[in-house]
């Protein structure tokens, strides 16, 4: 009979290393997990930092693209940023009516999978996580350039200082949902006061005429003569530049699940007010830019009188603040503060989004099933660890270079963006089509009526947002491609065929393993086979466990390596009694695997089909120094005989006294008749009972 399970044993909380911890915290239940959903105010900071960040470098990298053709093109900037917010107000209905359509999380993967195949909804699902990786590089390295803005002298620890807040986002994320939106909400909610009062100061200044002015407005620029059709590419350029602001726009979309009751709603109020701040922000950064006449080169040794060689070029935001508050005053050091965190907090969206699409593709066997698993906190702790080593590698191959980083950026959410709402066009037509096949008068029903006005307006909202984003992103093809964008474009479909791949062998696998009732295994017998090298309290117990459970033959098997080895071990069963057969097997070249499996094949061969379990005792240690000094012996020969037909494996713990460490209790049992002189008896249950532990 099983015991009791009371409810003390259920909320025990299992031990973890004292590291693990204080990084990450104790273990959370299972059926704790609602208790970690998000509300409003804290999912803002949580999924909307990526888009709400990006219009910090975002106006910066449309106003270095015009200003490379000289200060004439200066008179786009606002055109070009109009184009900007409409498309995000665009992009930002569309995916309101995604998340009413297909709330369970999938996003713009699930869209394009279940509306038009397999193979877009994979290419969906690489280009979000080419992207998300992206989002964590480039956010970090434009966090830490507005960090040497406002301190020079951190230059040359540049990559460092990237690598090292990555890996701090990480142990954040790594501690839970709750946990992460506390650390991340007061910097995201104070970037955007900070920048809601520079802007509304040099407004206001502007109009009492002082308007502020930034530090290189006084530069001129090298610029170079350009023909019509490179103005019109030009602007193009700065346009899909200045389209980063609409990075992780998607991320709501992909969270749905971790919001609270009522997940839709509150997804969908999240999303439309991380898009009129992105917005109203990224337009008034502009103006303010404009006003201040910033200047910002991709080479910064393109500014006439800029002093390139000494110092590092200060952002678009530290030139405003500084124009608007003054040089190293207190507010300017708020503004940049706060910039540079929700800039390196931005990379907590993509920690938001890629654990959970990879637990989705994962489900959906297109991902290995790790990511599906939950860690201690109830975060999916694999896919978060994997993003952060992979965007770790992007930063130290290209040097934590923002301007280098941002030509390969966007080019992933906006083909997604694409087959997104492309998918959601034939899901609208495909409920239009449905309603009507309806009879007459049920079409006439206020219900009905009500469907084909949401079905209307939802199609014409997406195919809207459909044709601006297609547009888009054959625009930032184009403008992007020969600039390093084309490497994202060699990534996506390698990992997409990666997935493909993944997704048939689990198919073959379950096709493998399926039941099948005409299957017959056939055994015919059950014999246990004990491995011995010395007769010591381990192998007792490893016998102890084989009498317990009962096998038609049990036989202890010694694989003998050395004569004396072997001349011992049967002096020690001949004086302890031992009650089990002991057979011998020579192994003239030192291996154990081997013999052994030829003995079991030569004993299956004589005796027919029998199963036959080998249990192997093994030392659970609590120093990691332990496992250098034992051989991890019975671990090596158990990978070896599994892969023999007709085996099981038994691994039998023997916990030395250093794994108090890990378990909190003394491992050693009281062996009864053994300890008290007598001989070894099969009745004797060695370790079935621990004495209590005395008194500290």
């Amino acid at each position: 009979m099983s015991p009791a399970v009371t409810q003390e044993s259920r909320d025990a909380v299992p031990e973890s290393p004292i590291a693990k911890r204080i990084l990450i915290g104790d273990p959370l239940a299972s059926q704790n997990a609602d208790e970690h959903l998000l509300p409003k105010r804290m999912a803002l900071p949580i999924f909307a930092s990526d888009a709400l960040s990006s219009v910090a470098y975002a106006p910066q990298e449309m106003l270095m693209i015009l200003l490379a053709g000289g200060l004439a093109f200066v008179a786009f900037a606002p055109w070009v940023a109009a184009a900007v917010v409409l498309l995000l107000a665009v992009v930002v209905l569309s995916y309101r009516q995604l998340i009413r359509a297909y709330p369970s999380g999938g996003g713009d993967y699930e869209v394009a999978r279940t509306n038009l195949g397999e193979v877009p909804g994979v290419v969906v699902a690489s280009a979000l996580l080419v992207d998300y990786i992206l989002t964590v590089a480039v956010s970090t390295a434009s966090g830490v350039d507005n960090i040497i803005s406002a301190l020079p002298v951190l230059n040359s620890w540049r990559v460092e200082m990237a690598v090292g807040c990555v890996v701090l986002i990480i142990v954040v994320n790594l501690r839970g949902v709750r946990e992460a939106s506390r650390a991340f909400a007061i910097p995201t909610y104070v970037f955007i006061g900070s920048v809601a009062v520079m802007v509304v100061v040099g407004l206001v200044r502007t109009f009492l005429g002082a308007a502020p002015v930034a530090s290189s407005a006084q530069y001129g620029m090298h610029a170079q003569s350009i023909s019509q059709a490179a103005v019109i590419l030009l602007v193009l350029r700065a346009f899909s530049s200045g389209c980063s602001a609409l990075t992780g726009v998607e991320a709501v979309s992909n969270g749905v699940q971790a919001f609270r009751k009522p997940k839709i709603r509150n997804a969908r109020a999240t999303l439309a007010l991380m898009g009129s701040i992105a917005g109203l922000m990224f337009a008034g950064l502009v103006t303010l830019a404009l006003i201040a006449g910033v200047k910002y080169a991709e080479n910064p040794c393109d500014l006439n009188g800029f002093d390139c060689k000494n110092l590092p070029q200060p952002s678009l935001m530290a030139q405003l603040s500084a124009a608007t508050f003054g040089m190293n005053s207190i507010p300017f050091f708020i503004v940049q503060a706060a910039t540079a965190c929700v800039l390196l907090l931005a990379a907590n969206t993509a920690f938001n989004g890629f654990p959970l699409l990879g637990s989705v593709l994962a489900r959906d066997g297109y991902a290995p099933k790790a990511l599906n698993t939950r860690g201690d906190r109830l975060v999916y702790s694999n896919g978060m660890i994997l993003l952060g080593v992979a965007a770790i590698g992007v930063l130290v191959v290209y040097k934590a270079n923002l301007s280098n980083l941002i030509q390969l950026y966007i080019i992933g959410v906006f083909v997604s963006f694409s087959l997104g709402q492309i998918g959601m066009i034939r899901h609208w037509i495909r409920g239009l089509r449905r309603l009507a096949t309806l009879p007459a008068a049920a079409r006439e029903q206020q219900l009905a009526r009500r469907q084909l006005w949401s079905y209307r307006k939802g199609l014409a909202i997406n195919s809207m947002g459909a044709t601006m984003t297609v547009t888009v992103l054959i625009i930032v093809t184009i403008t992007k491609f020969t600039h390093g964008a084309w490497l994202v474009f060699l990534a996506i479909p390698i990992l997409a065929v990666l997935m493909m791949g993944v997704s048939r062998y689990y198919r073959d696998v379950e096709h493998e393993i399926t039941i099948d009732d005409t299957l017959h295994f056939g055994s015919t017998g059950d014999v246990a086979l004990i491995l011995v090298n010395k007769l010591q309290k381990p192998v007792m117990k490893a016998m102890d466990y084989a009498l317990a459970a009962k096998h038609e033959k049990t036989v202890a098997v010694h694989v003998a390596v050395t004569k004396e080895e072997s001349n011992a071990l049967h002096k020690a069963w001949q004086a302890h009694a031992v009650p089990i057969p002991l057979v011998t097997i020579e192994s003239p070249f030192r291996s154990y695997a081997g013999p052994m499996i030829e003995f079991i094949k030569q004993y299956r061969a004589e005796h027919g089909p029998t199963v036959i379990t080998v249990y192997l005792p093994q030392y659970i240690v609590g120093h990691w120094w332990e496992k250098i000094l034992h051989n991890r012996r019975a671990k090596r020969i158990a990978q070896q005989l599994m892969l023999v037909h007709g085996v099981t494996i038994t691994l039998v713990p023997w916990l030395l006294d250093s794994s108090e460490l890990i378990y909190g209790r003394r491992s050693r049992p009281v062996l009864g008749q053994e300890r008290a002189g007598r001989p070894f008896s099969p009745t004797a249950r060695f370790g079935a009972a621990r004495p209590p532990r005395p008194p500290q």
